[in-house]
């Protein structure tokens, strides 16, 4: 089951095609916890799109992540680094609590 974070399902889309972009552009991002493990399963499955290579694969990751440079920056940089790990890009590191609403804060970045 996965997580709803209080959305309908295409705020839910839009929320995590923003972040899995912003995250593939500075390798790491803060957010919520939550939002942080659920952003790790996305992140994962297009490192692993990525590793396949081919043009399917690429426009699967193109209609998901808003940004053509960073499906480029994907493809030629991030996933050659994977090639031969099987699984498991993404680290998930919790930093505390948020000032405003004591919401737990987690930073997520690549291995």
């Amino acid at each position: 089951m996965y997580r709803k974070l209080g959305r309908d399902s295409s705020a839910r889309k839009a929320l995590f095609r923003g972040m899995l972009t912003s995250f593939f552009q500075h390798e790491r991002i803060e957010t919520t916890e939550a939002k942080a493990k659920e952003l790790r399963k996305l992140a994962d499955q297009m490192v692993t799109l990525a590793k396949r290579g081919d043009l399917h694969a690429r426009r699967q990751v193109e209609s998901y992540l808003m940004d053509k440079d960073v499906t480029k920056k994907l493809f030629d940089t991030i996933a050659p680094k994977y090639n031969e790990r099987q699984g498991g890009y993404t680290r998930v590191i919790k930093t505390g609590l948020r000032k405003g609403d004591a919401a737990p804060l987690a930073i997520i970045e690549l291995v």
